[in-house]
């Protein structure tokens, strides 16, 4: 017995349906926008952070370099206690 294919093309009729194109559009620009406010500006420029840690870097390289630097232990440890149980 021969069995014929029939209507094997509407087995797959997602396929042929029409898909909507999109018009050629001129294209929208989106840019990201950053506003500071004016406290921020001011603590910024009254930041003296940067100034402290520049001196505090310093002076801690110049203690490595000269053989003065020392190393609290017990500080380090409870910082690590700080960290891994906080």
């Amino acid at each position: 017995m021969k069995i014929n294919p029939i209507n094997v093309q509407a087995i797959n009729t997602y396929n042929k349906q029409a898909r909507p194109v999109k018009n050629a559009e001129t294209p929208k620009t989106f840019a990201d926008h950053i506003e500071i406010s004016s406290k921020a500006k001011e603590m910024q420029a009254s930041s003296t952070y940067a100034n402290e840690r520049e001196e505090r870097v310093k002076q801690i390289k110049e203690d490595i370099n000269s053989g003065n630097y020392k190393v609290d232990a017990k500080k380090v440890a409870e910082d690590m206690l700080k960290f891994y149980r906080g």
